[in-house]
């Protein structure tokens, strides 16, 4: 592996469900500390793509490389311990745990073992859990805390935390702004920026384009199971929107003379 080598590869990702062709060929491209955004309407296939990269679908055909040897994701734990991590929109938090037990969750740090039974290490984790919230530079006051007491921002914080805790390479973000008061937007999107700065690679699926615009390098647009417009994410916002939406709805399609089954 270079320095050179994508973090993920996929090619000629296809996916069907019954009748319904999902995933009609799709190839895409993360560099190591990039921030791709992936947009597109309702059954574009974004997320498709992105729980077949996540392990949560086996695609058809097709093949993935994570820098640069063949994958083949068969359950989320498998991709996972490939270092592919995805933060759903719904955040799967446990509103009745700490921040610490979400952090956690399924996967406690045992200081000892007594016949079947393990000991947790509470100081251990909970030293982790300050760390990794700290490094986002979002105020939790506590890793204490019920998570059913934070805020959307706050909540974003510790589900983002908990998906780079076990060195993660690629972090997959579903709407991670969503239903979100403006302050906290902002601060998602700092968060985002300082995992960049920190050296991970992120996917982020959005329908907020102006979001798409803050924070990614690249631009891959769906629609109806394809991708029809990649490129580096640049010019004016008003410029930017209107391209997109163009693509997104059929206006125009940078790949239309490809043959795909």
């Amino acid at each position: 592996m270079t320095k050179t080598t994508p973090v993920v590869e996929m090619r000629n990702i296809k996916k069907h469900f019954a009748a319904v062709q999902a995933l009609r060929g799709v190839d895409l491209v993360l560099h190591h500390g990039e921030v791709l955004g992936l947009v597109g309407d309702n059954a574009a296939g974004k997320s498709t793509l992105m729980k077949v990269l996540s392990g949560a679908y086996v695609p058809d055909e097709g093949e993935i490389l994570i820098e640069g040897k063949k994958a083949h994701f068969t359950d989320p734990l498998h991709a996972r311990h490939l270092g592919i991590e995805m933060v759903y929109q719904d955040l799967a938090l446990a509103d009745n745990l700490d921040v610490t037990g979400n952090v956690f969750l399924g996967r406690e740090k045992v200081s000892a073992q007594i016949g079947p039974f393990g000991v947790m290490d509470s100081r251990y984790m909970e030293k982790e859990a300050q760390r990794l919230v700290g490094r986002l530079k979002i105020d939790i006051p506590s890793v204490r805390l019920l998570v059913e007491r934070l805020s959307g921002g706050q909540r974003q914080a510790v589900a983002i935390a908990r998906a780079t805790a076990f060195n993660s390479k690629v972090v997959i973000m579903d709407e991670p702004t969503a239903a979100l008061s403006v302050g906290a937007i902002t601060k998602v999107l700092d968060m985002v920026r300082e995992l960049k700065s920190q050296g991970t690679s992120i996917i982020i699926i959005s329908h907020r384009l102006e979001d798409i615009y803050s924070v990614s390098d690249t631009l891959i647009v769906m629609r109806q199971g394809r991708k029809v417009r990649e490129c580096p994410v640049s010019g004016d916002i008003d410029a930017f929107r209107e391209q997109v939406v163009a693509y997104m709805i059929g206006a125009r399609d940078d790949f239309a003379d490809a043959v795909v089954n």
